[in-house]
């Protein structure tokens, strides 16, 4: 297989879970963020307050697309959910988001071709991605030409692995069958160590990744043994956070 060769400079997303993550991902050159909110499950979509205000914040300086999932868990939508994710994509729309980005799958883990087809013609005329869902399902050579025949603009994966670089060879697949049909995106544990070579592997041309840091909370009181988590109690005195160093080490050290 040959690698396709970039003959464009990368473009770079940012996974995010706050205002102030947008301001940061705008101030260090990234082209777009993936709007969250909850990325310990993965990301659900967030609240209209925080897309309205993340577009205010992005001040056309770069494009906010806003995940559309009502819950964590699978990615298997009963009715009723369905109906939350269409007014969810009304919402984005309404709060002046540029994109959505969203995915459904069946019970046999196949793409959900209908309920996505609902959620892109009510998307448009915002670009449209496709999650990764798609890194769950039976048969990722079918799903993705399932996901072209959708008419969305991109895909993204991790090449049905746990990270894109350990799915490197099929995301390069993907990459050389997209031609001009649809972006493929490499996403999962990209960082400053593996950006280079995600990129030089898969010959994409765009990239997403979180760029995160912890940091302490700042109030002076801590209340012992209590949480608001679940099983894994995560401790309400720190959180994750994006920055601009974050982000500026990631996009150099893929530049490389």
């Amino acid at each position: 297989m040959t690698i396709p060769i970039r003959e464009e400079p990368m473009r770079y997303e940012i996974c995010l879970e706050s205002v102030d993550g947008v301001a940061a991902a705008a101030e260090a050159g990234a082209d777009r963020v993936e709007l969250c909110a909850a990325l310990f499950e993965g990301g659900i979509t967030p609240s209209q307050g925080m897309i309205e205000q993340a577009v205010a914040v992005a001040a056309g300086r770069l494009r906010v697309h806003v995940i559309i999932r009502p819950r964590g868990g699978d990615f298997i939508y009963d009715p009723s959910e369905a109906e939350v994710m269409l007014r969810d994509v009304e919402a984005a729309k309404a709060a002046g988001a540029d994109g959505v980005v969203i995915g459904a799958l069946t019970e046999d883990a196949e793409i959900d071709t209908e309920l996505c087809a609902r959620l892109v013609a009510a998307a448009r005329p915002l670009s449209v991605t496709f999650h990764r869902a798609f890194d769950v399902t039976r048969d990722p050579e079918k799903a993705f030409e399932d996901v072209v025949a959708l008419g969305v603009d991109r895909l993204l994966t991790s090449g049905a692995a746990p990270s894109a670089l350990e799915g490197a060879d099929l995301i390069a697949r993907l990459v050389e069958k997209a031609a001009d049909r649809i972006v493929v995106m490499p996403a999962g544990g990209i960082n400053e160590r593996t950006a280079a070579r995600v990129a030089e592997q898969t010959g994409a041309r765009e990239m997403h990744f979180t760029a995160s840091e912890t940091v302490r909370s700042r109030s002076r009181f801590q209340a012992a043994g209590i949480y608001m988590g679940g099983a894994l109690y995560p401790p309400e005195t720190i959180r994750s956070v994006t920055t601009p160093a974050r982000v500026r080490s990631i996009i150099d050290a893929a530049s490389v």
